[in-house]
């Protein structure tokens, strides 16, 4: 068999393959996208539901509150006679738009019931007990009425008034209205299920509308939820009738399983759009590969010879011969890529060649900037003290002696200054190869925070230090990681200038360790993130911008990693893995 022969074959089971594998990934792809959005739209659901729970629950307990709050609850409180509020719970709760309102005496009798008056003096032990509901909190709760048990969202408040204590329990049921507020995606429906009987009850599954799917698919799912008190998903139903439900157990105040959210996406569109792509699959295959064959049959002859020159010559490009090219032979596509080519490899020779100049030109000028910029601050202070010496020899010879030693401190002061900065970009420029020692950070992050303590206290900030049990030592320069830890450090106190708190830990990282420098100042936004670690590049009113750049320049001499994770206004975390 020939090469042609054999490349013709090869091409073709390729064409095949390449078309069977795109439809199975476009299939897998649309149903996985499917699937993401399915729980997308379920969870939207769930966080829409969470949000208009938490919704009516403030209304309630704000109600509830105020019903507390309220003069007549106060009489109700202080007076000996509760048969004189037979019917003020009502009047309380139709003022409050309360569906649910009860009075209920110190003792758990019910002074006054809204929903069931006849209740009057019936006892409420769940008020009296130790644990449950909280003031101020919404909870669910199984309410009695007088035709049956209802599912309700409520708040409990207390009044104390002359010697006497009242309690205020309020609420509104949860139920078909409270599950029509929310918007529904189309082909989505949501579902509640009040867990008020020992057994299933069809009557106690309510939906947004009237309208509920077949209660028999979703009873033993129910059943199951609440057996293992835990969310489920399932698919009920087959073929485009097919529906996914995601379930989720609602409990009260004492963790009992009080209902189950259900929320149902139909499938059929899924299931209609995988009918589509398989029906139209085949015709694209069968077309794909019959192109395909005849395509490797013109290719196989026409290619393959060019191609191989072409391929030579990439290779010496990419093993680093950037001048080489390729023989051109013909005017066609083939011959016109051999001629664009050779044009990148020329172009590619000249970009280097700017790139490499511009770079250069660009890191002196940001070097001359910086410089500038840090000596310009010193050397304005010295020109104006030699000014004011200068003033008075001229003007006030017998003051001289006085103004001349000011301004010697002065000089002495800026000229060390100036010494400073050009020592940091002496430092920076001359950093030294580690010398690797066995070193214990635990021991390492302590010492280094110690350093710091007047400074923590001059600034507000808490010092918190958590050091791992068992970390293992790493090799490394004790003397350069500990000058790395301490520009951490500071850039922390300088990211709080209120104050705030510093937490430097440790851990293990796979073989070797880790130790991270966390602050809770002013964090930085993902763009100064990305710039952190340029030399000379500095978010500060002052400093040199190398702070940052020798500790990364530290431990890329340790062959380590150090990454930054900030956000605005909620502090910032360095990491730093050593091996």
């Amino acid at each position: 068999m020939t090469f042609r022969t054999r490349l013709l074959v090869v091409y073709t089971l390729a064409v095949v393959a390449s078309v069977g594998m795109v439809e199975w990934l476009v299939e897998r792809a649309t149903r996985d996208a499917f699937e993401s959005m399915e729980r997308q739209r379920a969870d939207a659901l769930v966080a829409q539901f969470q949000r208009e729970y938490d919704r009516r629950g403030q209304e309630i307990v704000r109600a509830v509150k105020d019903v507390a709050l309220s003069d007549a609850a106060v009489n109700v409180a202080i007076s000996s006679d509760d048969s004189a509020f037979y019917n003020e719970a009502s009047a309380m709760a139709s003022a409050h738009g309360l569906g649910l309102l009860e009075l209920v005496g110190g003792d758990g009798a019910i002074v006054s019931s809204a929903e069931w008056p006849v209740r009057f003096g019936y006892k409420e032990d769940w008020l009296l007990a130790p644990t449950g509901w909280k003031p101020g909190a919404a909870f669910l709760r199984r309410e009695e009425l007088p035709d049956g048990f209802t599912l309700a969202l409520a708040a409990v408040e207390t009044v104390n008034a002359g010697g006497r204590q009242l309690y205020v329990a309020g609420g509104q049921q949860l139920d078909q209205e409270f599950l029509a507020g929310l918007v529904l995606p189309a082909g989505m429906n949501v579902l509640l299920y009040r867990n008020l009987e020992p057994q299933f009850a069809r009557r106690l599954l309510t939906g947004a509308a009237d309208a509920v799917t077949d209660t028999p698919e979703f009873q033993s799912l129910i059943e199951r939820v609440i057996r293992e008190r835990r969310a489920r998903v399932a698919t009920l139903g087959s073929g485009a009738a097919a529906e996914t439900v995601h379930a989720l157990p609602l409990a009260g105040i004492d963790d009992n399983l009080l209902a189950v959210l259900l929320i149902v996406s139909s499938r059929r569109e899924l299931v209609e759009l995988e009918n589509s792509l398989g029906r139209n699959g085949a015709w694209v295959a069968a077309g794909a590969i019959l192109t395909g064959i005849l395509m490797a049959a013109w290719a196989t002859a026409r290619v393959t010879r060019p191609v191989r020159r072409l391929a030579e010559s990439a290779g010496q490009v990419a093993a680093g011969n950037w001048n080489a090219t390729v023989e051109v032979t013909s005017r066609d596509e083939v011959g016109q890529l051999a001629q664009a080519f050779n044009r990148m490899t020329h172009e590619l020779v000249e970009q280097r060649e700017r790139l490499v100049q511009t770079e250069r030109v660009a890191a002196w000028r940001e070097l001359a900037r910086r410089l500038a910029h840090e000596l310009k601050n010193p050397l304005f202070p010295l020109q104006i003290t030699v000014e004011n010496m200068q003033r008075a020899r001229e003007s006030h010879p017998q003051e001289f002696d006085e103004v001349f030693r000011e301004g010697s401190r002065t000089l002495l002061a800026e000229l060390a200054n100036l010494k400073q900065i050009i020592g940091r970009f002496s430092d920076f420029a001359k950093m030294p190869a580690p010398e690797m020692q066995p070193v214990n950070l635990n021991a390492l992050a302590g010492e280094t925070m110690k350093l710091f303590e007047a400074q923590f206290a001059q600034a507000r900030v808490t010092a918190r230090v958590e050091l791992a049990a068992e970390l293992p030592t790493v090799a490394a320069d004790a003397e350069q990681i500990a000058r790395a830890l301490r520009n951490l450090v500071l850039n922390a106190i300088d990211a709080m200038p209120e104050g705030g708190t510093l937490t430097v830990r440790t851990m293990p990282q796979g073989a070797g360790a880790r130790i991270e420098i966390a602050d809770t100042g002013t964090g930085l936004s993902q763009e100064e993130c990305a710039r952190l670690f340029t030399p000379y590049y500095t978010t500060k009113t002052h400093g040199t911008g190398l702070g940052l750049a020798i500790v990364q320049s530290v431990v890329s001499d340790h062959h380590g990693r150090i990454t930054v994770e900030s956000q605005p206004g909620k502090g910032t975390t360095f990491r730093i893995d050593l091996g």
